[in-house]
C-alpha cells in the first residue's frame, strides 16, 4: 500500500515553544498587510487550472519567461509531488542530495521512484559538484533534483556547477529533467545581490519556488513551477486541475497583491535577514568551544554543529527542558550531532533570548558530560 513515511519534522506544525529556532522562513506578513476594498468583491467561485494570469504575469517576469510557461501550486511542494509523479513514477530514477527538506524525499518514495542520493556533509561544507551528480547519472534518470540554496543549510549550488550538471544530463540522460528548488533565492541577506533563475540553462531544467519562505506568506499556500518545456506545463496543468482542480482564488488574489509591494517587502525582509545573520555568526564565534557553523549563503537558516565537548542526547533534553527548538539533523539525513538553526523568524529581541537559552542548553550538556 502506497503512504508517506512519517517525520519528526511534523513537529513544528505544533505548538510554538517559548523560543522558536526550528523554523526556516522569516517572520509572517499580516493579512492586513495585503487586503484591498477591491477583494470584497471577489467571486469566490473556481479558479484556473493553469492559476490567476495576473499571479502567472508576476511569476514570469521575475523569470523571464511568458505566463503561459508558469504553472500555480498549492505550495512548492506540490510543484515538486506532481513533477515527480509525472516523470519518475513507478521505478523511475531521481538523483537528490542528503541531506534534504525530508518532504522532498518523501515524495519521490511516495511515486514509487528508485531514489538515489548523493551524500554531503558538514565537513565539505555542503557542497556538490557537477562530478558528484555525473557519479550517480545513468540513462534510467528521469529527474535530477536539486536546491539551491539548500534546506537545510542555506548553501548555494554555483551557477557553473549547475551548468556542467545540465551538459552531464544531456549526455547521459537526455530525457531527464533537472529540477532546482529556488525556494529561498530571492531571501538574500540585506545589499547581497539575488541569484540569477536557473531556468534558462536549458529546456529541460525546472525551477520551483513558493511565497512561503522569502515573503512570509505560507499561509497563502501558493507556489509555482516554471518551465520552457510547452509538453511539461501542459502536462502539470492536467495534473493539478485532476488533484486540486484549482489553487484558491482568495489567496491567488492575495497573492498578486503582495507581488504588487515585493520590492518594498523584501528589502524590509533581506535587512532583518542580514541583521539576524550577523546576530548568528557572533553567537556561534562567542561559543566556538561548542559549536561549529557553515555559514549560508542565503535563506533564513543555517546548520550548526555540535562539538564533542557536548552529550547530544543531553542537549536535547536541556533544549527542551528550556522550550527551546531547533531542527534536528537526523530530520535532514544529516548526522546527530548538526541540527538546523532558524535564525530568521524570530525578532531580535526574542533570537537574542533563544540563542541564550540554546547556550544555556549546550552548558548544561557539557555539564553533565563531565
Amino acid at each position: 500500500m502506497a503512504t508517506f513515511p512519517r517525520n519528526d519534522i511534523v513537529s513544528l506544525t505544533d505548538v510554538q515553544p517559548t523560543h522558536e529556532l526550528g523554523e526556516s522562513y522569516g517572520p509572517d506578513l499580516k493579512l492586513a498587510d495585503l487586503l484591498t476594498p477591491e477583494l470584497a468583491d471577489l467571486d469566490l467561485g473556481y479558479g484556473t487550472a493553469s492559476g490567476d494570469l495576473r499571479l502567472r504575469t508576476a511569476i514570469a517576469e521575475r523569470h523571464g519567461v511568458q505566463p503561459d510557461q508558469v504553472v500555480i501550486t498549492v505550495g512548492g511542494m506540490h510543484a515538486i509531488f506532481l513533477l515527480a509523479y509525472l516523470v519518475a513514477d513507478r521505478g523511475g530514477q531521481v538523483v537528490t542530495t542528503a541531506p534534504l527538506f525530508p518532504l522532498a524525499r518523501n515524495c519521490y518514495e511516495s511515486v514509487g521512484a528508485e531514489v538515489q542520493v548523493i551524500p554531503l556533509s558538514f565537513d565539505s561544507g555542503y557542497q556538490v559538484s557537477a562530478d558528484d551528480v555525473r557519479a550517480y547519472l545513468t540513462p534510467e534518470t528521469k529527474l535530477v533534483s536539486l536546491a539551491t540554496p539548500q534546506n537545510p543549510s542555506g548553501v548555494a549550488v554555483p551557477p557553473e556547477t549547475l551548468r556542467e550538471v545540465v551538459e552531464a544530463m544531456a549526455e547521459i540522460c537526455p530525457d531527464a529533467y533537472l529540477m532546482v528548488d529556488e525556494t529561498y533565492r530571492s531571501a538574500a541577506y540585506g545589499d547581497d545581490p539575488v541569484a540569477e533563475t536557473a531556468v534558462h540553462l536549458g529546456p529541460k531544467v525546472v525551477s520551483v519556488a513558493s511565497l512561503s519562505k522569502c515573503h512570509g506568506a505560507a499561509g497563502l499556500r501558493i507556489g509555482w513551477l516554471v518551465s520552457t518545456d510547452a509538453d511539461l506545463v501542459d502536462r502539470m496543468v492536467t495534473a493539478k486541475f485532476n488533484t486540486v482542480v484549482t489553487a484558491a482564488p482568495l489567496t491567488e488574489a492575495l497573492a498578486v497583491r503582495l507581488f504588487e509591494q515585493e520590492d518594498e517587502i523584501l528589502g524590509v525582509r533581506r535587512r532583518w535577514l542580514g541583521d539576524s545573520l550577523a546576530m548568528t555568526e557572533e553567537w556561534v564565534r562567542a561559543h566556538d568551544d561548542l559549536v561549529e557553523w557553515i555559514r549560508p549563503d542565503a535563506g533564513a537558516l543555517c546548520c550548526v554543529r555540535v562539538k564533542p565537548v557536548v552529550s547530544v542526547e543531553r542537549f536535547r533534553r536541556a533544549a527542551a527542558e528550556l522550550s527551546v527548538r531547533v531542527a534536528d539533523g537526523d530530520w535532514f539525513g544529516d548526522e546527530p550531532r548538526v541540527f538546523r538553526l532558524g535564525f530568521g523568524f524570530p525578532p531580535p529581541v526574542e533570537l537574542k533570548a533563544a540563542l541564550d537559552a540554546l547556550a544555556a542548553a549546550l552548558r548544561q550538556a557539557v555539564h553533565a558530560a563531565d
